[in-house]
């Protein structure tokens, strides 16, 4: 929370997730959120409260995670990078409009799955990047799935059955699977929000469809708010990334 005309600023941060136990702040855990709160901290020589648009899991990347705090923003954004280890950076550090929350003011979020293809064997220069699958893959039947996911749907079945959440549905503005390479697929989609692991199942579940395990009746019936135990697997954490966030003034 902040008080009426305090600055805000909004900073835009990369990471690779693989050293990381999640986003949020654990103690005795390596976290996002704990090693940007202690360079700002450092630099700014004050306490930091940050919040974000979208907490990520354990292993999952961002290449332009959205978070503020109340203050202005570091004088210096090499001085903050040179405090935080290789594995994140904060890429961009503006003043946010009066009253900027990263988190409450997101009209939607948008997140990458990355698929690694290749028959022969795994690239070591996607390993901790990408799901590596061999597997068949019908690309059209990928396609089907993601046009099933975009609108409002109870997703239910997408999420651990032991949850907080208390609203399963979510609106999907967006939903594609798209070429990315010779031996690359990528499942795109923005929504208004997510849920836990929810990606990572819908990822899971639509490659059994693609792999001819599941009909695309099925999966469609998931979408109606089946139980989680109805849905596939979860896909890995490293083929996941945050990418940005959506505001009513960009």
């Amino acid at each position: 929370m902040t008080a009426a005309g305090e600055v805000v600023t909004r900073l835009t941060v990369a990471y690779d997730g693989g050293a990381f136990a999640g986003w949020a702040a654990q103690p005795g855990l390596r976290t996002v959120q704990g090693e940007l709160t202690r360079a700002l901290s450092t630099v700014l020589r004050r306490p930091v409260e940050l919040t974000v648009a979208g907490r990520t899991d354990r292993g999952v990347h961002a290449t332009a995670q959205i978070c503020s705090y109340p203050g202005p923003p570091p004088p210096r954004l090499r001085s903050v990078n040179a405090i935080l280890g290789e594995d994140v950076s904060v890429l961009a550090a503006e003043v946010a409009p009066a009253g900027f929350s990263a988190r409450r003011d997101a009209r939607s979020r948008h997140y990458r799955y990355r698929l690694h293809t290749p028959a022969g064997g795994p690239s070591p220069f996607e390993r901790g990047r990408a799901l590596w699958w061999p597997h068949r893959v019908d690309r059209a039947a990928l396609d089907a799935c993601a046009a099933a996911v975009t609108g409002t749907h109870d997703f239910t079945a997408f999420t651990p059955a032991d949850t907080y959440h208390r609203r399963f549905e979510r609106d999907v503005l967006s939903a594609a699977w798209t070429a990315t390479g010779a031996d690359a697929l990528a499942f795109e989609i923005e929504a208004d929000a997510f849920m836990r692991t929810m990606i990572r199942v819908l990822v899971g579940t639509q490659l059994e469809v693609a792999a001819g395990r599941r009909s695309l009746d099925d999966f469609a019936v998931l979408l109606r708010g089946a139980p989680r135990t109805a849905a596939g697997p979860t896909a890995p954490p490293h083929g996941l990334y945050f990418t940005g966030a959506r505001y009513d003034d960009r």
